[in-house]
């Protein structure tokens, strides 16, 4: 089969376009065959090797996170999908940019009928990411106030319509030009972060999602309330991720350095933190109350 691929970890002129083996699957597994991909800011880390010491992966390495499909094959223990199922869904091992790939039975949905392959191609990552931040980590509820920053990217602008379905104040940081389309898309405050600083117009939150990580990271947990908890995609990696990925004894000592500020600032204005890198990899709880 036809596949993006690369043999070692480099810069974009190392993918290569050619002929890898077609994959077989397991009794729990689906093979699809790959109608439509989109492409993550994930993927280019990943090229480059930034995650290889939590990520590991076998060389050569299909690269591609998202799909929407076809189901030709089912394993013999399958039963929630059938050949001919049209399907959307986040990677496992193998990559998306390929004409097929196996997927396990739970890592697939089927296909919303109202939307298109490309459409659907687009959802799995950012989706599953806004729903682990929100729902699972940040356990959002009716009437609770969330702060989403760079509510115009892929990641944002989900999570601001899910947010809004839970019943939440949503709050979030773009550029003026995209104010229209986040207030459609369910944002009751949009802050045009090129003219004013968030921590200047709102406060109290009880949940800030943070995709930027760096200074807005830092900030965010100026306008938390007490308990309040920022869930962030851009945080340096603790000692809980090192667990989840089994690091070795010096990577076990070595990571949870990397967020130690920050989680110490948190630690000392009685404010939560959680730290994870998108969904389905990996991510680390990290409570301070």
């Amino acid at each position: 089969m036809r596949a993006a691929y690369i043999d070692h970890y480099g810069k974009l002129d190392q993918i290569q376009f050619g002929d890898q083996p077609k994959p077989t699957i397991q009794s729990d597994e689906v093979l699809v065959k790959v109608h439509a991909v989109s492409i993550n800011p994930l993927d280019l880390p990943m090229l480059e090797g930034e995650f290889k010491a939590v990520i590991p992966v076998q060389f050569p390495f299909i690269l591609g996170n998202d799909l929407a499909g076809v189901v030709i094959k089912i394993g013999t223990s399958v039963h929630k999908f059938k050949v001919g199922d049209e399907v959307f869904a986040k990677t496992d091992e193998q990559g998306s940019f390929a004409e097929y790939t196996s997927l396990k039975e739970t890592s697939v949905a089927l296909r919303p009928k109202n939307i298109s392959m490309t459409q659907a191609a687009a959802l799995p990552l950012v989706a599953l990411t806004a729903w682990q931040a929100l729902v699972e980590i940040a356990q959002l509820k009716r009437g609770q106030k969330v702060l989403i920053h760079a509510g115009s990217g892929g990641v944002g602008s989900i999570a601001i319509q899910l947010a809004k379905h839970l019943g939440a104040y949503v709050a979030t940081t773009a550029s003026a030009k995209n104010a229209d389309w986040l207030t459609d898309l369910g944002a009751d405050l949009v802050i045009d972060y090129k003219k004013t600083n968030f921590t200047d117009i709102v406060s109290d939150y009880d949940v800030v999602f943070d995709t930027q990580g760096g200074d807005t990271l830092e900030q965010s947990l100026q306008v938390l309330k007490r308990g309040g908890i920022v869930v962030s995609i851009a945080g340096q990696p603790d000692k809980n991720m090192a667990e989840a990925i089994n690091a070795n004894w010096l990577m076990s000592k070595i990571i949870p350095l990397l967020s130690l500020p920050i989680r110490a600032k948190a630690k000392k204005t009685r404010r939560s933190l959680s730290l994870f890198v998108y969904a389905a990899k990996w991510r680390a709880v990290v409570p301070y109350c």
